[in-house]
């Protein structure tokens, strides 16, 4: 399968949405709304509840199943009042001393006119950098597509985990053909998806990932406890870690995207 028809796969109908990895990895919980200025966006659903042992904050992407419901939460691409409900339950989230775990699953952030008055850029950026300084673990699991910086400003976080066939990218391949190409064909889509380098193998050996986990989505209970195992095992490594710890560790990570080697041969 090459990257394209990942990505197309990343985008197929019927996969599995963030909603569905929250019923199926906590108990207990409790969804929250609202971001206390303006909206409540639905296209993010957030709340508290239990991962094994561990109270935590979910964060979740989530696209609906249906046209209906893909109306409803904005066909999963956040505006400003979803990124700062989620920033607002991660600041509380880190005042209670919960881990946050966040799904992610965007085309992008919305990019309506709508958006940008309410200021998607400064709520992109706001969250990233909050993100950075949370003093409570953070893990993110790219589940779908991770789309540019709509995506990055729940993925700032001390571990990234992303699906065999999830895509992770700076900007969509129809953006980046329509930059270069000046036309998104099919063609253009294609090529640039390989020119990218999006898919969860690349992720890995960039260091953009700590891990791919395999998908079985017919089998979708089992392969979500094979996930939950895998986040509490991460949380038992970063609360173990002191403030100063989890801080350098997050701030370490992303300060070593992009190091390589270049040898003249």
């Amino acid at each position: 399968m090459d990257a394209y028809e990942k990505l197309k796969t990343a985008r197929k109908n019927g996969r599995p949405t963030g909603e569905a990895y929250v019923t199926e990895l906590f108990t207990d919980t409790l969804e929250l709304h609202g971001d206390r200025r303006f909206a409540d966006d639905l296209a993010i659903m957030a709340g508290v509840g239990f991962l094994g042992k561990y109270p935590v904050t979910y964060i979740a992407m989530e696209k609906g199943t249906d046209l209906q419901s893909r109306m409803v939460r904005n066909f999963g691409c956040p505006k400003p009042e979803g990124y700062r409900k989620a920033l607002r339950l991660m600041k509380q989230a880190e005042k209670f001393h919960r881990p946050v775990i966040c799904f992610v699953d965007t085309l992008g952030a919305y990019p309506g006119a709508d958006a940008e008055e309410r200021g998607q850029g400064q709520a992109i950026a706001e969250s990233i950098m909050e993100m950075m300084g949370l003093h409570t673990p953070v893990i993110s699991v790219v589940i779908g597509e991770g789309g540019s910086g709509g995506a990055l400003a729940l993925a700032s976080a001390n571990k990234v985990y992303i699906l065999e066939h999830a895509v992770y990218s700076v900007i969509s391949p129809e953006g980046c053909a329509s930059i270069l190409w000046k036309e998104a064909t099919q063609e253009n889509v294609a090529k640039a998806t390989e020119c990218l380098h999006i898919t969860a193998e690349d992720m890995k050996a960039l260091g953009v990932a700590e891990a791919v986990i395999e998908e079985d989505f017919d089998n979708f209970s089992e392969m979500c406890r094979g996930i939950k195992q895998r986040l509490i095992k991460s949380l038992d490594k970063l609360t173990a870690l002191s403030d100063e710890e989890l801080l350098a560790q997050r701030y370490q990570r992303f300060r070593s995207f992009g190091n390589f080697d270049q040898t003249n041969k």
